[in-house]
């Protein structure tokens, strides 16, 4: 099993809602199909640190529907996870996601500034 992730982070802009948009996509990389199992609505964490301590969490004060899913992904094929950061403080950011799935592990990071 090899997946590979990607982050993509949308800042807001002067005029924008300020609303800091996380895109967090895991490709698979190898050549068979993989079922992603997960044990709850929240197919992944995102997590924003600067100067490495913890700032925010998408999952802090959530709850997410106690369901079993999957997401089964071909070769190739990719999934897109999604999460939001509402009014950030101005700085500079290191972003984390990290796939939330009980049989694989994906992570990507980047950096941003709001």
């Amino acid at each position: 099993m090899e997946l590979e992730g990607d982050l993509d982070v949308q800042v807001p802009t002067d005029a924008g809602d300020g609303t800091v948009a996380f895109t967090f996509s895991v490709t698979n990389a190898g050549a068979d199909p993989i079922e992603l199992q997960f044990s709850d609505a929240c197919k992944a964490e995102f997590v924003v640190r600067a100067d490495g301590q913890e700032v925010w969490r998408f999952t802090d004060g959530r709850m997410f529907a106690q369901v079993l899913g999957s997401d089964r992904l071909a070769p190739d094929e990719t999934a897109t996870y999604d999460g939001e950061w509402s009014d950030p403080q101005p700085g500079s950011y290191t972003a984390v996601a990290e796939l939330e799935a009980q049989n694989a592990t994906c992570e990507a990071r980047t950096e941003f500034t709001v």
